[in-house]
C-alpha cells in the first residue's frame, strides 16, 4: 500500500518535471551550444569557434560597464526599495482612513509593464517639454539634458525602477509586520521604551524574514534590468547605461551575434544564481534566521 502511495506521488511529479525541461533544462543547453558557435541568429549555416566567445568577454569593455551598471541596478535599487518598502510599511499597516487607497496607490506602479513605466518616466525627463525642464524653466533655469551622462542616466533609472516596484516591498514588510505579535511592543511601551527603541529592538529584529525575502527578490529583479532601460536609453548615450540583458538584446538583434550575446546571457544566469544564493545565506547566516 505504501508503495503504490509513493508511485503515486511520483507521477504527480511529472507535469512540473515536463516543464522544468522544456522550459529551463532544454533552453540552458541549446543556449550552452550556441555559445560555442559564431550563428548570427537568422542564418541556418553556423560553424564552431570553441571558447572565443568566452575569451572575448575578458577584454570587452562593453561587457565590463554593462556587468558594472547591472551590478548598480541591483544593489541600488534594492537599498532603496527596502528603506522606501520599510517606512511605507510602517505608516500604513495602522488603520486610518483611505488606507487602503493609500496601499492601492503605492502598489499600483509595479502592475505597469516595466517598458510602460520607462514610456512614462521618460516623458519626465526628456530634454524637450519634459516635466523636470517644465518646472525648472520655471524658476529662470536652463533646461537639463537628463541623459545625456551615462552615469547620471544610470542613477535616474535606478530611481525609477525603485519607485516602480517598492509598492511589492511594502506588501512583503506590512505581511512581517502582522505577524509581530502586538504584546511585544505593548509591553515594550509600558516599561517605557520609545517607538524608535521599539523598531530598533523590538520591530526590525522580528521584521528580518521578510527583509531577506525582500532583499533576494529586488537583487534578482534589479540585476535582470531590461524594460526601463530599453525604453529610457537603449542603454546610451553609446552603451554607458547597458545592462547585462539590454546587452544581450543589442548583440542578437542589432549586431546579429547570437553565439556572443547567447555567451553573455549564460554569464548572466549565472551572475544571478551565485549572487541571489550567496546574499541569501549570508543574511540567513548574519541574521540568524
Amino acid at each position: 500500500m505504501k508503495q503504490k502511495k509513493d508511485i503515486s506521488i511520483d507521477i504527480l511529479y511529472l507535469p512540473a518535471l515536463v516543464l522544468l525541461v522544456v522550459f529551463v533544462v532544454y533552453p540552458l543547453l541549446s543556449g550552452l551550444h550556441i555559445s560555442f558557435t559564431n550563428w548570427n541568429g537568422y542564418s541556418p549555416k553556423y560553424k564552431y569557434v570553441g571558447a572565443a566567445n568566452y575569451l572575448k568577454l575578458a577584454k570587452d569593455k562593453m561587457f565590463f560597464t554593462a556587468l558594472k551598471n547591472t551590478v548598480i541596478y541591483g544593489v541600488g535599487s534594492t537599498s532603496l526599495q527596502t528603506v522606501i518598502g520599510i517606512a511605507y510599511a510602517l505608516l500604513l499597516q495602522k488603520k486610518f482612513r483611505g488606507q487602503t487607497l493609500t496601499r492601492v496607490i503605492v502598489y499600483l506602479p509595479a502592475m505597469i509593464a516595466s517598458l510602460i513605466m520607462g514610456y512614462i518616466s521618460y516623458f519626465m525627463v526628456q530634454y524637450n517639454n519634459g516635466a523636470l525642464n517644465d518646472i525648472i524653466m520655471l524658476f529662470g533655469k536652463a533646461p537639463v539634458d537628463w541623459m545625456d551622462n551615462g552615469r547620471r542616466a544610470v542613477w535616474i533609472i535606478v530611481i525609477i525602477n525603485a519607485l516602480q516596484f517598492v509598492g511589492k516591498t511594502m506588501i512583503v514588510m506590512i505581511a512581517g509586520l502582522q505577524g509581530i505579535p502586538e504584546s511585544y511592543e505593548e509591553a515594550a511601551a509600558i516599561d517605557g521604551a520609545a517607538y524608535l527603541q521599539r523598531l530598533r529592538y523590538i520591530t526590525l529584529p522580528l521584521l528580518l524574514p521578510a527583509i531577506t525575502t525582500s532583499v533576494v527578490l529586488n537583487l534578482i529583479g534589479g540585476l535582470k534590468l531590461f524594460g526601463i532601460i530599453l525604453s529610457t536609453t537603449s542603454g546610451g548615450p553609446g552603451y554607458s547605461s547597458h545592462s547585462l540583458s539590454t546587452l544581450i538584446n543589442y548583440l542578437y538583434f542589432q549586431n546579429q551575434n547570437a553565439g556572443y550575446a547567447t555567451t553573455v546571457g549564460l554569464v548572466l544566469f549565472l551572475f544571478i544564481m551565485v549572487i541571489g544564493t550567496v546574499v541569501r545565506r549570508f543574511l540567513e547566516k548574519r541574521w540568524g534566521i
